[in-house]
């Protein structure tokens, strides 16, 4: 199974709207940082002799280091594959103090989007150092089964949003022929569009309301992948409502603006053919040229013999 999908969704959020992590880290490590706190992000490529470690995110709030990985399976070394890259990260930011060296592990955790009964709630290694001194490290995991959509949102957890469908996982296919359970999963998830819509509205928040989606999308086709009609069913709940729901404030926005735009979207250029283009834009990600296309003649000339259209 191709799991990079998933450290892939997890690093788009890290590196793109890091934001998004600081509720996660105050769930985790009982802290209250504001989702506006400044977060410097850290380099993730740590070079040692015997090759490059990549860890999933580094992120300075606060004056504190926090690392968070991702995993999708209970893999059994994952105490020791945590120790050597918080030993990495603790050795780059090492602060030398005249001949003495001060190493500050950071704080770190484990996103278990799988667990089973026997995934435990910290991971721990005993370190015998050479006086004799024996430390335990301990760092604690955090499990998507854990959370249902309620707590997701009353806890801003929406980090966890694309990896939602995990929770059924393996009830995928029994959904795709059993009408009825396939109709609770789409309510869960229309559930979750409107909260989104509660959560993310204002014309600041649309591009991260589009991206979030584009991601629980992206993980929802893959895990149902083998069910057509479990995959498009998602889609359509959640893709088709982010288009209309952009289209609409761009519909909204083009009568504020006024004659200029009311003749880009008129009977001459097209209603229809400017929608098209303006989806297209936003499931390509390039939701930032909406504006110029809403307001330049030349820029629309120009998407639509780029897009064929």
């Amino acid at each position: 199974m191709n799991n990079t999908i998933f450290d892939d969704v997890f690093r788009t959020m890290i590196e793109k709207m890091p934001y998004l992590a600081v509720p996660l880290i105050n769930e985790v490590f009982h802290t209250s940082y504001p989702q506006d706190v400044p977060i410097i992000q850290l380099r993730n490529e740590h070079q040692q002799e015997n090759g490059e470690i990549i860890t999933d995110s580094c992120l300075k709030i606060g004056g504190k280091l926090y690392h968070i990985e991702c995993q999708s399976t209970d893999d059994a070394t994952m105490a020791i594959r945590m120790i050597e890259y918080d030993f990495s990260i603790a050795v780059e930011n090492a602060q030398k103090l005249g001949r003495r060296y001060r190493m500050e592990f950071p704080k770190s955790c484990v996103l278990y989007i799988r667990s089973g009964s026997s995934t435990p709630d910290f991971l721990e290694v005993e370190m015998t150092l050479s006086d004799e001194h024996t430390l335990l490290y301990r760092i604690p995991t955090i499990k998507l089964e854990a959370y249902t959509k309620d707590s997701i949102f009353e806890k801003g957890l929406l980090m966890l949003l694309p990896f939602y469908i995990m929770r059924y996982e393996k009830n995928i296919h029994e959904m795709s022929e059993n009408p009825e359970l396939f109709q609770t999963l789409l309510n869960e998830y229309e559930e979750i569009r409107a909260n989104l819509v509660k959560e993310l509205s204002g014309e600041d928040k649309a591009v991260l309301y589009m991206d979030l989606n584009k991601l629980i999308i992206k993980i929802a086709d893959y895990i149902c992948q083998n069910e057509e009609i479990v995959r498009k069913g998602i889609g359509e709940v959640m893709g088709g409502k982010v288009l209309e729901l952009e289209s609409e404030r761009l519909r909204a926005e083009g009568e504020a603006i006024g004659t200029e735009i009311g003749k880009a979207i008129g009977k001459a250029e097209g209603e229809e053919r400017l929608s098209v283009l303006i989806n297209r834009l936003i499931m390509d990600g390039r939701s930032t040229e909406i504006q110029a296309v809403v307001t330049n003649a030349e820029t629309r000339k120009q998407l639509y013999k780029e897009y064929g259209m």
